[in-house]
């Protein structure tokens, strides 16, 4: 089979925040660099940052400070984070959100006294998350795909990246393997370094708030590259999903932390406010705890008829909610529902996923020449991730990202040679489904929705894991079996499906073995066999590797490098609201 091959530089895997500002950084440290960024859809239109409605966690208020912010990241946490990586992040934000606005252009909402306008978001001492009303990440999105173009960077879109390849010499990464969707064809990029950012998405749920091309590619082919991924079973759950209807993908699209910030009530369907049965906090307890509270409301019966819950903002006053919220109340019009005046039924939906690759802090793997940032790494959030420190987690780590590869090059990185018996496997795994009968691949994911949602969800326990994990094999088992209509590849967005099933059904075992593995209960993974958290000073993390078809589990201590359970670097509570609800 004649395989198309390029050299370049830098090879970036996705154009979300992460991609986008690996790109710029490292243009700006060598504007000499051949880039090459290959992205599933489009650039700068695909990808879960052009999505964030809610904002940017960055300490800039007098008040605040980056010891409070990293404080409530490691409370928030659950004390999993890998700490240098959380300071890191809460530190570079600043710099960060200071580039967003005086070097690319981002226009955030303003305070009448000039300074950035700040909101309250769930599990935060202070009110830090700035914005750009509800479509924060378009505004972020559009300028740095906007300075991205003028860069002079080459542009791989609409191909799906499929198999890392390793240098023949097992020294480092050699480049990766892609199929052009438009055409069909297999095309092997050579580059010193690769960057991936491809994001990851839950999309194994039931209801998952990212689009349905969101498969977790990058995490399945760091998984077969033999990488470690630690903190997979925390997987997180957003409150606030849409619930429109079985018949629209609208359902599970989320409603952003800032209306229960801004002071929104959730009800259930006998219309009774019930947070504060749960938590002193309220609706502004962190994402698992409200996503919990309301997984026991509809499992005891007090769920809406559709099975989801309320959440209700005519108490703040509809023209206030239609000023502050445009485009989620826009949205809510869509799916027929009224968000400044009425009642939005909503139900928990999986968001972010805050396990992924074992990086280092300057974003380099245990794979000489490989790099990660955004959602596919590990570390930075431990068992719950802060609403509004995604975005800030994809830019600051894609900054670094691209400065370290542009160094990486200058200190002598070289192309490697590939192994080709890993370009012929991949091939051969890609194909596979061209030689077996017709079958119903959308059927099979509908069954992983339901099975991942019921089995290793919002609440687990070991027997419901078990059997989670037996049904994931039989849909191995059922995907193995089936086949292609035709053999044309050409947009044959139905072989796509096949893939994207195989990466969600490798990615959904790993977050099975993950949740069996931790037996206790903390942040976004609550098992009711062991609900207690247990002793905090000895944490440890899950970390996961494939060693030939199996997956070799073990339990790694959590090092305290800045802070140790009971200490604090501020005088009040981390993660407690500044206001009351």
């Amino acid at each position: 089979m004649n395989i198309e091959t390029h050299k370049t530089d830098i090879l970036i895997l996705g154009s979300g925040g992460a991609g986008l500002f690996a790109a710029l950084h490292a243009k700006q440290a060598n504007p000499n660099l051949d880039i090459t960024i290959a992205v599933k859809g489009l650039l700068g239109k695909s990808g879960c940052t052009r999505m964030v409605q809610g904002g940017y966690n960055v300490a800039l208020n007098p008040g605040d400070s980056v010891e409070r912010h990293f404080m409530d990241t490691i409370v928030g946490g659950k004390w999993l984070p890998r700490q240098d990586l959380a300071w890191k992040l809460c530190e570079t934000a600043i710099e960060r959100i200071y580039e967003l606005e005086n070097e690319l252009g981002c226009f955030f909402d303003r305070n009448p006294d000039g300074t950035l306008h700040q909101k309250a978001f769930a599990g935060q001492s202070f009110d830090r998350t700035a914005h750009k009303a509800d479509l924060t990440g378009i505004e972020i999105i559009n300028r740095l795909m906007e300075k991205v173009w003028s860069l002079q960077v080459n542009k791989l879109e609409e191909h799906r990246a499929i198999e890392l390849i390793p240098a023949t010499d097992g020294s480092g990464i050699s480049g990766v393997l892609l199929i052009d969707i438009r055409s069909g064809a297999y095309r092997f990029v050579q580059a010193k370094t690769v960057l991936l950012g491809t994001g990851a998405g839950p999309t194994m749920y039931k209801y998952h708030t990212p689009s349905g091309d969101k498969t977790c590619d990058g995490l399945a082919m760091a998984l077969r590259y033999g990488l470690p991924l630690r903190d997979m079973e925390m997987v997180q759950f957003h409150p606030t999903g849409i619930l429109a209807g079985n018949s629209t993908r609208m359902t599970g699209t989320i409603l952003e932390e800032g209306l229960r910030g801004a002071g929104g009530y959730l009800l259930n369907g006998d219309g009774e406010r019930f947070m504060s049965n749960y938590h002193e906090a309220a609706e502004r307890a962190t994402r698992d705890i409200v996503s919990r509270s309301m997984y026991n409301e509809i499992r005891e019966g007090r769920g809406t008829p559709q099975g989801g819950l309320y959440i209700e903002m005519a108490h703040l006053g509809p023209d206030e909610v239609r000023k502050k919220f445009p485009g989620m109340v826009k949205r809510c019009e869509d799916c027929g529902f009224d968000l400044a005046g009425g009642r939005v039924e909503v139900v928990p939906t999986a968001h972010y996923m805050m396990g992924g690759i074992e990086m280092d802090i300057d974003c380099s793997t245990s794979s000489p020449g490989l790099y990660v940032a955004g959602e596919d790494a590990g570390g930075v959030h431990g068992a719950n991730r802060l609403g509004g420190n995604g975005v800030a987690n994809s830019t600051v780590y894609g900054g670094i990202a691209g400065e370290e590869m542009a160094k990486a090059i200058a200190a002598g990185a070289e192309h490697r040679d590939p192994d080709k018996s890993v370009i012929d496997a991949g091939i051969s795994r890609t194909e596979y489904p061209f030689n077996q009968s017709p079958g119903d691949i959308m059927g099979l994911r509908e069954g992983l929705w339901n099975d991942m949602w019921d089995c290793v969800g919002i609440v687990r326990d070991a027997n419901n894991i078990k059997s989670g994990q037996q049904k994931i094999g039989q849909h191995r088992d059922s995907l193995m079996s089936l086949g292609l209509v035709d053999d044309d590849r050409e947009f044959n967005l139905t072989w796509h499906d096949w893939i994207n099933m195989d990466n969600l059904l490798s990615i959904s075992d790993v977050i099975a073995a993950a949740s069996l593995a931790r037996e206790d209960s903390r942040g976004a993974h609550f098992r009711e066999d062991f609900a207690e958290t247990g002793d905090l000073n000895k944490s440890t993390y899950t970390q996961i590797r494939l060693d030939g078809d199996n997956l070799e589990q073990r339990m790694v201590s959590v090092d305290f490098s800045i802070v140790q359970p009971g200490e604090s670097l501020i005088d009040d509570e981390a993660g407690a609201p500044t206001t009351t609800v």
